[in-house]
């Protein structure tokens, strides 16, 4: 009876996977499309599952690591990761299983390997920040810092030790982001936190990938969204990252 219960709850487990996929399942827009393309400043290639955007000219000697929220496509953070590399930061956007990090929680330890020479930050959306900060929980030395879009550490992936610093960028107009959850969870995150709030932001636009369910309606455009994550990140990337003694 014990198998028949594990095997019952296996089914149950795929069948519900499954359902998700193809009901959150969404899909990278245009604009995602296009700032997947190489331009002046960046180039772009998908490698091992993997999308890079390298930099042309300046290197501002840290990397970024991607980790997509749930059943996004990775290709719906091509702005946020073109416009980063745009200013000197190589980004690694991550493909993940089902498109779900869950699955991928390790994926960052192939692209660290690779590239001794470099040094990493790690984040994500949603799921995929609690999988990056599990992931920098069981990894703190290879990390820099970590970054949550909408997202936050929980248990496992605690940082309240960490000797990196971390960012946590939410929007006002997000009603996917669980916030009492959120609000419990800040415990977990690094003494030196940056905290940013996007006005009339929401969920889906931490990508770039159209409308999600019970999210709330944004009063501000995809792009303006965008940029503004992406100046935070840099203004953390710049500071508290670049000036911290490790």
């Amino acid at each position: 009876m014990k198998k028949l219960a594990i095997i019952g709850s296996a089914v149950v487990l795929f069948c519900l996977l499954i359902w998700g996929y193809f009901y959150f399942n969404s899909e990278p827009s245009n604009v995602a499309e296009d700032a997947a393309n190489s331009t002046k400043t960046v180039d772009v290639l998908e490698e091992n599952d993997i999308l890079v955007f390298t930099p042309r000219k300046s290197d501002a000697g840290l990397s970024v690591i991607l980790y997509p929220g749930a059943f996004v496509d990775a290709l719906s953070y091509a702005p946020l990761a073109n416009n980063l590399a745009s200013s000197g930061f190589k980004t690694y956007v991550v493909e993940m299983p089902l498109n779900l990090a869950v699955f991928g929680k390790n994926r960052a330890a192939d692209i660290i390997d690779e590239a001794p020479d470099e040094k990493f930050v790690i984040g994500g959306h949603s799921l995929g920040g609690v999988m990056a900060s599990r992931f920098a929980h069981e990894n703190n030395n290879e990390i820099e810092g970590v970054f949550f879009l909408a997202s936050y550490p929980d248990k496992k992936g605690s940082l309240k030790n960490a000797s990196f610093p971390a960012i946590s960028i939410t929007a006002t107009k997000d009603n996917v982001l669980n916030k009492e959850s959120y609000n419990k969870n800040k415990k977990y995150l690094p003494k030196d936190t940056t905290f940013v709030s996007i006005e009339g932001g929401n969920h889906a636009q931490f990508g770039s990938y159209g409308e999600q369910h019970g999210d709330g309606k944004a009063t501000i455009s995809g792009t303006n969204q965008t940029d503004q994550v992406t100046n935070a990140l840099i203004a953390w990337l710049n500071t508290s990252v670049k000036t911290q003694e490790r």
